[in-house]
């Protein structure tokens, strides 16, 4: 490890706990029907104009901000309505543990509104393990990968981007973050290791494995 304690960045959702088996699939339905209502658009169209955006600029709030001055803090809160969230979260046991063996400030950094990001580290038991929730209200909703969120971040916590590590499942957003001076680690089963990713983890736990090389 570098001489000085590094800082790590934690993205949530697909990194923390798995969020595709029960929670993402709820998201994308909630943000398909709040199309639906608010552009006045069929269910297939609402899906396209969902997937595009989340292509385009790596958050579909990010497109309904732009082209049709959609209100970020509305459609976060109709989007991420969660009665039974406890019964949907998928996560390992062992990982407040794992958390307690990194050296370092701990930053949560996570395209997810406060609540739910609150409410996910709560119920996994890992809240005490983070100084920083950094959600996309604290970005002035400017979800990763954009630059600006990192930056803002950066300057906020007065941190040296080169004293980073970012933990993520996402790539573009590793990009950004390499593109800083960050070190990378992807969380990720799949088998190729692009040359912005420093390490690859097929899960979580692995992190402590592989300080050496971070």
């Amino acid at each position: 490890m570098r001489a000085s304690a590094p800082v790590w960045l934690f993205d949530l959702d697909n990194t923390l706990h798995d969020a595709s088996p029960h929670i993402f699939p709820q998201i994308n339905r909630s943000m398909v029907a709040y199309i639906r209502q608010h552009l006045g658009v069929d269910e297939e169209e609402a899906t396209r104009i969902r997937q595009d955006y989340w292509q385009r600029y790596g958050a579909t709030l990010l497109g309904l901000m732009r082209h049709h001055a959609i209100d970020p803090r509305h459609f976060l809160w109709h989007t991420h309505q969660f009665p039974d969230l406890k019964r949907m979260l998928v996560f390992e046991r062992a990982l407040k543990a794992m958390l307690g063996r990194l050296p370092g400030r701990k930053i949560v950094f996570s395209n997810a509104p406060l609540g739910y990001s609150k409410a996910v580290l709560e119920m996994t038991g890992v809240r005490r393990c983070f100084d920083a929730i950094y959600s996309v209200e604290r970005l002035r909703f400017q979800p990763k990968p954009a630059v600006a969120g990192f930056r803002h971040l950066l300057r906020s916590e007065r941190l040296n981007a080169q004293r980073c590590i970012m933990v993520e499942d996402t790539l573009p957003n590793l990009r950004t973050a390499k593109r800083l001076g960050m070190k990378t680690a992807w969380v990720s089963a799949e088998t190729r290791q692009p040359a912005w990713v420093d390490v690859r983890l097929v899960s979580i736990l692995d992190l402590p494995r592989h300080l050496a090389r971070l």
